[in-house]
This record gives C-alpha cells, sequence and structure tokens, in this order.
C-alpha cells in the first residue's frame, strides 16, 4: 500500500491524490501540511528534508515532489495508459508537464492566493486583473495547441493532463472575468466528467480565507483516507 503525507486542499496534493486513484492504487493518507501540522518534526524530515508536501512511501521507497511522484506512480502502476509506451507522446506528456509547473501554475496560484485566500477588503484589484491577464496570455497557448487534439498528449488522458487539469479548475473557479478559451474549455468539460477529478480536484475551496480554513479543517472528519 502507498502512502501519502499531505492534505486534500493542498495545490500540490491535489493532482497526486488524482494520479492515484486514476490508478487504482490503494494508498493511505496520512493527513500533513498547513494546519495538520507534523512537518518539523525530525521523522517527518526523514522522509522528506524539506518538510513540506505531498511525500510518498512505496515500501522502503520514499519520494518527494509532486511531478516526480505523478511520474513515479504512472510509470509504475500506468504503462499503456497513464503512462504512454510510446516514447514520443510520453515526452509529450513530460513537456507539458513542466510547462504546468514552470508556465501555467505561477499565475494561477498567485491569483488564487490574492482572491480566495485575500480576505474582501484587503484584495488589490489592480493585481488581480494583472494575474488574470498574465494567466490567460499563458493559457492561449494551451487553447491553441488543444485545438488539435482531445487531452494535453494526443487524444486519450495521460499523466500530462493531471498537473494543468489541477490547475485549470482553479482558473475557472476564482471570480474574475475571463474571455472565452473555447478548447481549453472543451478539455476542461472533459476531465469534469472523470470521476475521480470530480472527487479529488472539483473541491469547493470557499471564496475567501474564512471559508479556505473551514474547508481544510473540515479534512479532519475524513481520518486517514
Amino acid at each position: 500500500m502507498l502512502e501519502i503525507w499531505g492534505r486534500p486542499y493542498s495545490s500540490n496534493v491535489i493532482p497526486v491524490l488524482w494520479a492515484v486513484n486514476e490508478l487504482r492504487c490503494e494508498y493511505r493518507l496520512q493527513l500533513a501540511g498547513g494546519s495538520f501540522g507534523k512537518l518539523n518534526t525530525d521523522d517527518y524530515a526523514r522522509i522528506n528534508p524539506n518538510r513540506m508536501i505531498p511525500s510518498l512511501k512505496d515500501g522502503n521507497f520514499y519520494l518527494w515532489e509532486s511531478h516526480a511522484i505523478i511520474r513515479y506512480v504512472c510509470s509504475r502502476y500506468g504503462k499503456g495508459t497513464l503512462w504512454p509506451e510510446d516514447e514520443k507522446i510520453r515526452a509529450i506528456a513530460d513537456q507539458w508537464m513542466d510547462w504546468s509547473a514552470n508556465c501555467a501554475f505561477p499565475p494561477v496560484i498567485q491569483l488564487f492566493f490574492a482572491t480566495v485566500r485575500t480576505e474582501p477588503n484587503l484584495r488589490d484589484q489592480s493585481k488581480i486583473n494583472s494575474l488574470r491577464d498574465e494567466a490567460v496570455i499563458i493559457l492561449k497557448l494551451l487553447d491553441e495547441h488543444l485545438k488539435k487534439q482531445k487531452f494535453v498528449a494526443g487524444d486519450y488522458f495521460t499523466m500530462g493532463d493531471i498537473p494543468l487539469g489541477c490547475v485549470v479548475y482553479r482558473y475557472f473557479n476564482v471570480d474574475v472575468i475571463r474571455p472565452k478559451l473555447p478548447h481549453l474549455q472543451g478539455w476542461y468539460e472533459r476531465l469534469s466528467r472523470r470521476p475521480e477529478y470530480q472527487k479529488h480536484v472539483m473541491r469547493f475551496f470557499g471564496t475567501n480565507p474564512t471559508e479556505w480554513h473551514q474547508l481544510e479543517k473540515a479534512c479532519r472528519s475524513e481520518g486517514i483516507l
């Protein structure tokens, strides 16, 4: 059984949870990070010296960094599905995973923090508009790419869709005015029909810090998944 340290509302943990559930891996989630703590202990430092989440244990093997974990579980448990056997298709999936981390994630997560994670009376609308515009410029590249195919690496779902699918959920669900990106929207709707995306990515994250913290706190009632 896999063991994962993290919390279900963390932007870096969500794609890992989505991946292992798509792969039907048996796993246990140890609630850690944020209000759950557990990271500033010697025991956890031996698992992840960065004292961050997520971390993974598979037998006697430990791994950290969200995308590294996704690649590992897909290569070990998803050959021919999330881990394409064709090296070129796999390289394209890998390419878009890196693009997600380097280009798409930063403006979208900053937009998320400038809205949902900032009290309404403290929000800087000019900053919000700037981050939204930056995100749109980046996501237009993905929209254009998806004009030619159903998923990031081709005509079927792969690991390449997972990090970006999590980014795009946040983009489409923060309270800003967005231009039409029809191919991106169509891809998002295809992802939204996947049960594991619905369960692990499409969580309501609130509209302000109070709601966010209440929702995350409620994860305690889930215990260890």
